[in-house]
């Protein structure tokens, strides 16, 4: 093939077609913001504003008299929310473009200022915006990502606890599987409050707890070093502040879920539900009635779905919000999730097929539902073992997460309500699917399948 007259079908960004005609560009900094307004709307259409708030109303004022009605930002980290917010307040069209997608464009990004390069590619329609679920919605998830913050940061206090008993060879964690618990609580305490007789200590244990009080006495003897007990008790006041911090952020949670109106033609009013798991004491589910107020504003239950807990439902709610309508259909949601197989094709094959590396929290949330259900005598859980056989563990978790992700949309979309079949309805279904193709295949070689009596 001849390569020069192969280069010149190619296009010159000039000569495509221009769909924004009002599209204008933002490559956003810590301190400084280019904007590069449309060639014919000013004589110098471009210019540079700085990060503060009256510098930011300059920028939007100057874009509505140059006739703006959309604009295409670059920015990295949470520089872009500020002026993604006031410009959406002066009724222009913002979209958050992903770096990658600039870069992956064919065109000499290197020649021009960036936001001149954002400038022309948004008026081609080039350029996708990043999914933002509603305002209430952004409000909510911002909540819970503090509070999932807050769980991390309270987390290693608690591996310095056990460090410190390690030091003074106080095995308090080989006898309780978790010190923050009950038992583990009032114990520590204790401790700290200069208590250190073992058999005193191994007292307060909770009638519950596994261990005897004849094994915990052994796992109290130890050397008590003031050294050591000094970081104990300064890790778990660190912990008891950290908990606080999560009881406060839960009351804050609370009030924004009450001010959400329902989503769908129902009552505005929590529903009577049972718990899904009455054994379940996780220290970090909400203290207030989350299933309730999901049920209430969405119409669906997603509790109900098999590895999916109360945490992990308004984690996903909060990053996709309720209107399923902006995912056209459940493999463009999956696509977006990063849990549906990318296919490099050439020549009509498929170089390479993989899932695409995503820090998308709710696609993250997905996965950790489908792990849960692993061992489950649920369809999902014999999905993912059949799939185990076939792809291997990895691949298996993924495709089941897919699964749940698939479900979790045709219930939002249809507020229809979740049933799960079990194990064994799933098991037999793919049995009779199974025969089915056998049958067809026997007959198209000319063969009669029958089954073995003897079987």
């Amino acid at each position: 093939m001849n390569r020069k007259r192969h280069l010149k079908k190619i296009k010159n960004p000039d000569d495509l077609t221009t769909i924004h005609p009002h599209a204008a560009g933002l490559d956003i900094g810590a301190r400084e913001i280019w904007v590069c307004a449309p060639p014919q709307s000013a004589e110098e259409n471009v210019r540079v504003f700085g990060t503060f708030t009256p510098d930011l109303h300059a920028l939007a004022d100057w874009l509505v008299a140059c006739g703006v009605t959309t604009v295409a930002m670059e920015s990295t980290g949470v520089y872009w929310i500020p002026i993604f917010e006031i410009l959406e307040e002066r009724g222009i069209q913002a979209y958050l473009v992903n770096a990658w997608h600039l870069r992956h464009v064919p065109g000499r990004k290197s020649d021009v200022l960036d936001c001149q390069w954002i400038q022309k590619l948004h008026s081609l329609g080039l350029l996708r915006g990043s999914f933002r679920p509603d305002a209430e919605m952004r409000t909510l998830r911002s909540y819970l990502r503090h509070r999932a913050e807050l769980i991390q940061h309270r987390a290693p206090h608690i591996l310095h606890m056990q460090k410190a008993l390690q030091q003074m060879n106080i095995q308090l964690p080989l006898v309780l599987s978790d010190i923050t618990g009950e038992s583990g609580q009032k114990i520590l305490r204790a401790i700290l409050a200069g208590e250190r007789d073992p058999l005193k200590l191994a007292q307060l244990r909770h009638p519950g707890c596994k261990s005897s009080e004849d094994e915990i006495v052994k796992a109290l003897t130890g050397n008590w070093q003031p050294q050591h007990l000094f970081a104990l008790k300064q890790s778990l006041e660190l912990f008891d502040f950290y908990t606080r911090q999560i009881a406060d952020c839960d009351a804050e949670l609370a009030r924004q879920f009450a001010a959400i109106k329902p989503r769908w033609d129902g009552p505005d009013e929590l529903p009577d539900v049972p718990n899904v798991k009455p054994s379940s004491h996780s220290k970090n589910q909400p203290a207030y009635p989350v299933r309730a107020e999901l049920i209430r504003i969405t119409g669906v239950d997603l509790v109900a779905v098999k590895g999916i807990s109360a945490s992990l439902a308004q984690i996903i709610i909060s990053e996709i919000g309720t209107d399923m309508s902006r995912f056209p259909n459940e493999k463009h949601f999956c696509s977006w999730l990063g849990l549906a197989p990318h296919h490099e094709i050439s020549g009509g094959k498929i170089l390479r097929n993989r899932t695409l590396k995503t820090d998308n929290r709710a696609g993250q949330a997905f996965r950790q539902a489908a792990a849960s259900v692993i061992r489950s005598d649920s369809a999902f859980g014999a999905f993912y073992r059949r799939k185990r056989s076939q792809l291997g563990p990895m691949q298996a978790l993924v495709a089941t997460a897919h699964k749940i992700a698939r479900t979790v949309y045709f219930m939002l979309k249809n507020k229809a309500e979740y049933k799960d079949i079990g194990a064994v309805a799933y098991e037999q279904k793919q049995k009779d699917r199974e025969l089915i193709y056998l049958r067809r295949k026997a007959a198209k070689l000319g063969f009669t399948l029958a089954p073995n009596d003897a079987a």
